[in-house]
């Protein structure tokens, strides 16, 4: 088995002060390497050893990724390579060969383990990638926000079993549901007051209860589709799970492992730790010191810290990685006396694809690869989801000029504009075969939510407001795709709430009139007032049309051999 080269971080508790842990963790971030853990207040035999395995925001990549995942090149560090890793079928023998090595084990998850997933398992609402974790022996895993892309009665049939969805009992045997379970501590029933779903399980290893609290970030409500989380209250992470700390105490309940859909960001390695920032590093300040291991999601990130004197990890994103940690539990306390962690990578060319995962994955694309395999069109280059300085990206423009190709005509919406929000593009398009074929399984990839386009009527002031609200009130700036012909400027010295270059704003060469009216498209999570563009509630007229992979499909086959474009719509100033 491949290991990093390097030491794992570690952390180790109830053997000195807490602020003594602190000056240790900070001489840790600020180095960036593991440091040695100290000794269990007890000997060996008053010791429980406990290993847990966790994955976080797997989006339903049952095959191995394309990318893999990027490391430093250990010939020559300040240089990457990439590594192919991932996968259901890989991912399940490290897991069981991992948990064939320890009496005590557990295998959890930190959220989006489905939504925004490849075809494979989209085409099933994400049937396939439950079954599958649920086969490998995942036992828990928080809520993510894309949990909740199809809304809370969607979330609870992943868990329950049943037919719903307009995708779901499609084929093979009927769906029963999430054999791990999930947990919503801090999603609340605005009916009730009660969570939506357990807040946490409790395990006993050799007698020593260990509790899992599982929880998702609290700005949920701006990221998914507002109508389908109706009714339901999402609570600041820390003091959810702080409340919850006296509650399990009496239980008898010492030791604390918490499973977060929210994280940072760091540097380096993936089993580092410099220069860690962002919400995950503000809620640990806060937690309760019954906290020690927090498993954390949501940024795709790599890494392996300590915080405080808490473990904090994220194994970055569709399943390239699966984070082990090592836990000593002190018999007496009952406590979690030292917890060491090591990001590990699936590598496929290491482990052997698991054969109760290949049968399952080879029922599933007997039905769905005909369907994934029919082309669609032509590119001439890769077109990158990666926006430029600008905020505009080449493949942003193309699903932006197809959902406006998809509703111009009359019949269709009228439409003279179409916008749309960068983190519905999920990957690049990239040409993967020499004469630039492109399928619908590419084609389907990039676009994996299946929204619906929307047309609407809205005002050159709302054009306005909609554009300025790119910035305002959101956490990190979210800049709209947009249709050809439509253009404007920008200037980041300029306050927010006033960014726009003041009549910079034209359609077809022309200024935008802020009494005027004008026809526009989007997909359905945006004209719910999705990502905080709330503007979109004042919409008119609305007309549903189709999917946006379909408009897309349609745009790449009348488009010939599509060749991208320099990014001019958008201008930034200063």
């Amino acid at each position: 088995m491949v290991r990093p080269l390097r030491f794992p971080v570690s952390a180790a508790f109830g053997s000195r002060p807490l602020a003594s842990l602190a000056r240790v963790a900070a001489v840790a971030l600020l180095a960036g390497a593991g440091f040695a853990a100290v000794a269990p207040a007890r000997g060996a035999d008053g010791v429980v050893d406990l290993t847990i395995l966790a994955i976080n925001d797997f989006h339903g990549n049952l095959k191995p990724p394309a990318g893999g995942i990027k490391i430093p090149d250990p010939a020559d560090p300040s240089k990457t390579i990439t590594v192919d890793a991932g996968g259901a079928e890989a991912m399940a023998t490290l897991v069981k060969t991992e948990r064939a090595k320890f009496p005590n084990s557990i295998f959890v998850a930190a959220g989006d383990l489905v939504g925004a997933s490849p075809l494979l398992s989209a085409l099933f609402a994400d049937e396939p990638t439950v079954e599958a974790l649920s086969l490998m022996g995942l036992e828990i895993s928080a809520v993510g926000n894309h949990e909740f892309d199809k809304g809370v009665v969607e979330l609870l049939r992943k868990q329950n079993g049943g037919c719903g969805s307009d995708k779901s009992c499609l084929a093979l045997h009927p769906f029963l549901g999430a054999k791990y379970q999930y947990l919503a501590a801090s999603t609340i029933d605005l009916k009730t007051g009660k969570p939506i779903l357990p807040a946490y399980r409790i395990r006993s290893f050799e007698g020593v209860p260990v509790a899992f609290v599982g929880l998702t970030l609290k700005g949920t409500k701006d990221i998914v589709s507002p109508s389908g989380v109706a009714g339901v209250e999402f609570r600041d992470e820390a003091e959810t799970i702080n409340a919850l700390v006296p509650e399990l105490k009496a239980q008898g309940v010492e030791a604390i492992v918490v499973l977060i859909h929210e994280g940072g960001y760091a540097t380096g390695d993936y089993n580092g730790c410099n220069g860690i920032s962002g919400a995950i590093f503000d809620i640990i300040k806060k937690l309760d010191p019954a906290v020690r291991i927090v498993i954390s999601g949501h940024t795709h990130q790599a890494y392996n810290c300590s915080i405080d004197g808490r473990l904090v990890t994220s194994g970055h994103r569709f399943g390239t990685l699966v984070t082990e940690i090592g836990v000593k539990l002190d018999r007496a306390s009952k406590r979690i006396v030292e917890a060491k962690a090591d990001n590990m990578i699936v590598r496929t060319d290491t482990y052997a694809k698991d054969p109760d995962q290949t049968r399952l994955l080879d029922a599933y694309e007997k039905v769905a690869k005909p369907l994934a395999d029919r082309p669609v069109g032509k590119i001439a280059a890769t077109l990158l989801k990666e926006a430029g300085p600008n905020g505009e990206s080449p493949l942003g423009d193309v699903v932006a000029d197809g959902q406006l190709a998809a509703t111009r005509d009359p019949d269709k919406g009228a439409a003279v504009i179409a916008v749309t929000n960068p983190g519905g593009i999920r990957t690049d398009l990239v040409k993967l075969r020499e004469d630039g074929t492109v399928t619908y399984g590419d084609v389907f990839a990039a676009q994996p939510f299946g929204n619906n386009l929307v047309t609407m009527t809205l005002t050159g002031a709302d054009l306005k407001t909609m554009l300025e609200q790119q910035w305002d009130g959101q956490p990190k700036p979210t800049i709209l795709q947009i249709s050809k012909g439509f253009a404007y400027a920008w200037d980041e010295k300029r306050p927010v709430g006033d960014r726009v270059v003041p009549g910079s704003i034209t359609l077809d060469g022309k200024p935008i009139e802020p009494a005027a009216s004008y026809r526009v498209t989007m997909n359905n999570f945006l004209a719910d007032g999705g990502d905080r563009f709330k503007v979109f509630k004042r919409g008119k007229d609305l007309l549903a049309g189709g999917a946006d992979v379909d408009a897309l499909e349609a745009y790449l086959g009348a488009a010939g051999t599509l060749t991208p474009m320099p990014g001019e719509r958008i201008r930034k100033v200063n």
